[in-house]
Formats: structure tokens, sequence, C-alpha cells
């Protein structure tokens, strides 16, 4: 979650620098997918129940992984814990903390198809909520001011996302726009490849996907490095294809619902990134970007009903 240009360490390094990289469910889910056989197995125990997992020991936890516990002690590495016994604490800590929120909740599980619509409503706007507080939490914010830097003073910014990321890149570019910045949203490979090629020096390229491997986001990215832009990710996945290839990376931290194929949850934590990036910017505007939105204001204003 951190910036850097000397290879993946210093990109990702807030996923590896201590309680800066968010709760251990949240490093977890972000790794998950990039995780080695073993150690995959240690964080699909703890993520099943994170209560239960911080109440084993070293060897326990191995035991139930089937692995030895200096690969215990790797993931806890790898996560940016100075041994499992801090790892172990920050689970029992969040774990607690998350007791205390949803005491009570029926809404906390995945959404079943048997459940009534006010059961579904409930879980769904629950784990939107939780998106937004995950991803608030875990947010690096010195990243966050070297990407507003960057794109307040960029000549161009050009964004890339495919699906629901696409739609979420969408929003990124007319927030842009609409403070008076040159943005285009490129959702086609066939426009976004040749739009990346197009960048150059001073020129910003933003790659949004969830899952960080995206190949029409992936491939834009490279591309638009290659010309010279500086690139930016923001993706669920910190130690994915894309994060590893992106100079600055923010992320996200929403879990997706197996029951709803390109969740909201995940949607709303881009979108709460894209908004903090947009704030960010406008502050490094000379007028925080109202000139300019007062114009754009003005001329829309016609098209309203009086």
């Amino acid at each position: 979650m951190s910036a850097g240009t000397d290879g993946g360490a210093a990109r990702n390094g807030g996923a590896a620098a201590g309680n800066g990289g968010g709760p251990v469910t949240v490093r977890l889910r972000g790794r998950l997918e990039d995780l080695r056989p073993a150690l995959r197995r240690i964080a699909e125990i703890v993520l099943a129940d994170p209560q239960a997992a911080g109440g084993m020991t070293i060897s326990a936890l191995a035991k139930a992984a089937a692995c030895s516990e200096a690969t215990v002690v790797r993931l806890s590495h790898e996560l940016g814990y100075s041994g499992y016994r801090e790892f172990r604490f920050s689970l029992l800590e969040e774990t607690a903390i998350h007791r205390e929120r949803t005491s009570g909740s029926a809404y906390e599980s995945d959404i079943d198809p048997a459940d009534d619509l006010g059961t579904v409503v409930g879980k769904i706007a629950f784990a939107d909520a939780r998106a937004v507080r995950d991803t608030a939490g875990s947010l690096d914010t010195a990243v966050l001011g070297t990407v507003a830097e960057l794109i307040a003073g960029a000549r161009r910014i050009a964004v890339f996302g495919a699906g629901a990321s696409g739609l979420a890149g969408m929003d990124l570019a007319q927030k842009l726009t609409r403070i008076g910045l040159s943005c285009s949203v490129h959702r086609d490979v066939h426009e976004g490849l040749p739009a990346a090629a197009l960048l150059e020096e001073g020129d910003v390229a933003v790659g949004l996907s969830h899952t960080g491997q995206t190949t029409d986001v992936l491939d834009a990215l490279r591309v638009a490095a290659d010309s010279g832009a500086a690139t930016v990710a923001i993706t669920n996945a910190p130690a994915s294809a894309l994060a590893r290839s992106a100079q600055h990376v923010l992320v996200t931290a929403a879990t997706e619902s197996a029951f709803r194929s390109g969740a909201t949850a995940s949607r709303i934590a881009q979108l709460t990134v894209i908004d903090c990036i947009l704030v960010a910017v406008a502050q490094r505007l000379p007028d925080l970007g109202r000139q300019a939105l007062e114009r754009t204001r003005t001329a829309v204003e016609s098209r309203r009903v009086p």
C-alpha cells in the first residue's frame, strides 16, 4: 500500500510495514490468491474462523494447516509482523473489536438464497459499510498524498478499468474532469492500449481491478509505464500482478460475496478510495477546483426542470 519505484517490496511496503497495513483478515484476504499452497492453507483457516485461530498456539495452527511452524512464522513475516506472537495478538485484538461492533448483528454472514428480502438488504448494507470502514482504516495516506500530487500536476490522466471496476473508473474520470483536469476513461482494451501508448512523462495512468489480475488493465498500465507515465493501481490485492507493476498502490479492503458476482462491496470500496483521491487532489489546486466546478455546474443548469 505504499509508493515506490524499486520493485514489489517497495511498492507494497504497506503490507509489510507492521500494523500500518490494516487488520489481519484484511491483509490475508488481499494476499490470498497470491500465496503459496502451504501459506494459503494457514490463511484459509484463519479467515474461516478468526476468533478460533487467534486462540491457537503456533503448533496447533501449523498442525491444522498440515505445515511446519516455520511456515506459520513465514506467513506472519509476509504480512508485516515480527513473528507469530505479534500476528496472533493483532488477530485477537481485531476479533475483539469485531465482536463489539457486530454484537447481536444478524447480517454478518453471507447472503443465503433462502434469505427474505429484509435480511438480504441488511446483509448488503452490512457488507458495504464494512468495506468502507476497512478500506478507510487501512488506506495508506502517504501514498494517497503522493498520488494526489501526481494527478494535480499531471498534463493528462488516463483511467483504465474493466467490468465493475470500469464503472468506478468512470466515476473517477468524471470527478477529476469536473474540477478542471484533463482525464479520460478507457473500458475497452482496443481503446485503452492506444491511449496508454500515447501517454508521456508528466502524465498519470490509473488502473482499477479488484483482483489485480485483469489482463486488460494490467497491460494498459504496463504500456503506460513504458511510455513514461506515472502508474497508479487501485486494487484489493496488494501482492497481485497489477500491484507489482504499478509505481503507487492504493489498496481497498472489500470481501466479495459468493452469492453476488461483481458485488457492490468491492465497487463501494473503490469509490471510497476515489472520493479520497478527489478531495486530496482538490486540496492541491489553487482554488480547490471551485471555479471549474462552478463553470461545469452552470453548463448543465439549463438541462434541469425548473
